[in-house]
């Protein structure tokens, strides 16, 4: 087990206490990632606990290092699965882990948050999987109208990991274009943890794209293509997926992003519940918040709402609780669960404004 040790206040643990079990990155290129998630977390916690914790007991966390890797996260999942005192999990923010974690999960059979956006991790008879964060099957459609209808650009590049998240991403973008009638002058895939991208940025400025979608896995890889991107003189508009608004993707990529659109999950002039994330995340992470902090906040939140509300940590209980919350107001936005565990329906639309993400406006889905 790896303790926790972010200078939080909260609860001493007792023998009435309800332990949450957290698979993050400790370790590997994207620990900084799973320190905003853990303080997302433990803030929730926090607040939870001070306003008198979940049936009488109080809230912590356990957290296992996945190291950045799917063996790793398959690895700490079943270390955290052992422990019969764990009722609810808080999986990853990166579709290819939980895609990796998932036959652990069905065969546990508790209820898990994830924050991975690949739209197949719902769809795919595992009942125990709940999303915190929108779809891409949304962020598509996002992208897609806003480069088409809102920039005007018809010619595309899209630009994608070629991981389960990257992968699904491109699938639901080509698909969203076809509704508007076109076809991608490009499609290029890269392997994660990529060191160079120039065959890429050439193929992008081989392809005369005047826009280019993306959907990156992580946010060194992210950088990389931005610098090379400006370093080879291509002009062309950037839509991306979340992770090319996150604090670690500005001070990996610096100005190269100044001017890029983004679509994110967490905006934090979206709604006044992610004004006051924000603030207060920003004072303890020392950093602006984003969506690896925000989703588990918020799933940390429906969890304790879901015991409280099914007054049980039962796990078929806890489900149904969590399937029937409607209306309830997160940092990342208004949550509907379906009946596949999704619980957002819509994506924020913001621009980098010279290194400061600017929300722009909020696009929901009701099909």
């Amino acid at each position: 087990m790896i303790a926790l040790a972010l200078g939080f206040g909260g609860a001493a643990a007792s023998a009435g206490e309800i332990k949450i079990g957290m698979v993050t990155p400790i370790t590997g290129p994207a620990a900084e990632s799973g320190k905003y998630a853990q303080i997302g977390a433990k803030m929730a916690i926090d607040e939870i606990n001070a306003a008198g914790g979940v049936n009488g007991n109080t809230l912590s966390l356990v957290v296992e290092d996945d190291q950045t890797t799917n063996p790793g996260a398959v690895a700490a999942f079943s270390r955290l699965a052992t422990q019969a005192d764990i009722p609810v999990f808080l999986g990853s923010i990166r579709s290819t882990q939980v895609d990796a974690m998932s036959p652990d999960i069905l065969k546990l059979g508790k209820p898990v948050f994830i924050g991975g956006t690949a739209p197949q991790l719902t769809h795919q008879g595992n009942p125990w999987l709940f999303r915190c964060r929108p779809n891409d099957s949304y962020s598509a459609r996002v992208i897609a109208d806003f480069g088409v209808d809102t920039l005007g650009l018809k010619k595309w590049a899209i630009v994608h990991s070629t991981d389960a998240f990257g992968s699904g991403g491109m699938n639901a973008l080509t698909a969203a274009l076809k509704s508007h009638g076109l076809e991608p002058a490009l499609v290029q895939g890269y392997p994660n943890q990529s060191a160079d991208f120039s065959a890429v940025v050439l193929a992008v400025k081989s392809s005369g794209a005047d826009i280019i979608g993306s959907y990156f896995t992580f946010e060194n890889d992210l950088g990389i293509f931005a610098k090379q991107l400006r370093q080879f003189g291509v002009q062309a508009k950037w839509v991306g997926s979340p992770s090319i608004t996150t604090a670690t993707a500005l001070k990996l990529a610096g100005p190269t992003l100044n001017g890029t659109y983004g679509i994110a999950d967490f905006a934090a002039d979206s709604s006044p519940e992610a004004k006051a994330f924000n603030a207060k995340y920003e004072s303890i992470a020392k950093v602006p918040a984003d969506n690896f902090g925000s989703w588990t906040f918020d799933a940390v939140h429906i969890a304790a709402k879901a015991m409280t509300d099914a007054k049980s940590t039962d796990p078929a209980k806890v489900r149904d609780a969590i399937l029937a919350i409607k209306g309830y107001k997160g940092a990342e936005g208004t949550y509907n669960f379906d009946q596949n565990g999704d619980g957002l329906h819509g994506y924020n639309i913001v621009q980098n404004q010279n290194g400061k993400i600017s929300f722009t406006k909020h696009v929901d889905y009701t099909d």
